[in-house]
C-alpha cells in the first residue's frame, strides 16, 4: 500500500466503453480509487453495488468512484451492465496500475500461494495526493467507510 500523504500514481486506463481515463482528469475532485479482485464474484459484486447504492451520496460529496481490476473491458462492461453500476470500471489486464498502487501480493488458499490483487481503497484528494487507505478492505462495508470519511 502507498502511504498517506504521498502522491497517487498518475495512469491511464480504459474504461468498460472502451475510454481512456487518467487520474489527472479528476484534478479538482476527490478519487475513491478502489481495486479488486474479480468482476462478477460475490465479494466484488457486493462491494459494487453497495457502491452504486452510495453513489448518489458520494457524488453530493464531490467525488468519483473508480474501479480497478485485471479484467477485460468486455468483463467489465458485463459487470457494469448485470448490476447497473453507475460508476467507471478500469481495465489493468497488464497489472501495471495495480502494481504502482501495491494492490497486487501473495495470497494463500488452502495452504497454497499465488498473486492476486488485494481489496484495497485509496482515497485521493482534489490534488492528486493520498489523505485515506484502507488495505483489507471489507466488501459490504468499504464503500459506507469512504463515504463518511468524505
Amino acid at each position: 500500500m502507498l502511504e498517506i500523504g504521498t502522491k497517487a500514481p498518475e495512469f491511464s486506463l480504459p474504461d468498460q466503453n472502451g475510454n481512456v481515463h487518467k487520474l489527472s482528469d479528476y484534478r479538482g475532485r476527490k478519487v475513491i480509487l478502489y481495486f479488486y479482485p474479480k468482476d462478477n464474484t460475490s465479494g466484488c459484486s457486493a462491494q459494487a453495488c453497495s457502491f452504486r447504492d452510495l453513489y448518489p451520496q458520494i457524488t453530493e460529496k464531490g467525488a468519483v468512484v473508480l474501479g480497478v481490476s485485471k479484467d477485460s473491458v468486455a468483463s467489465h462492461k458485463k459487470f457494469e451492465e448485470n448490476f447497473g453500476l453507475p460508476f467507471t470500471l478500469l481495465a489493468d489486464p497488464e497489472l501495471k496500475v495495480i502494481q504502482a498502487y501495491g494492490a497486487w501480493v501473495e495470497k494463500k488458499l488452502y495452504g497454497r500461494s499465488y498473486m492476486g490483487v488485494n481489496r484495497c481503497t485509496y482515497l485521493i484528494d482534489e490534488n492528486g495526493v493520498i489523505t485515506m487507505t484502507v488495505g483489507k478492505a471489507k466488501a459490504k462495508e468499504n464503500p459506507r467507510q469512504m463515504l463518511e470519511s468524505l
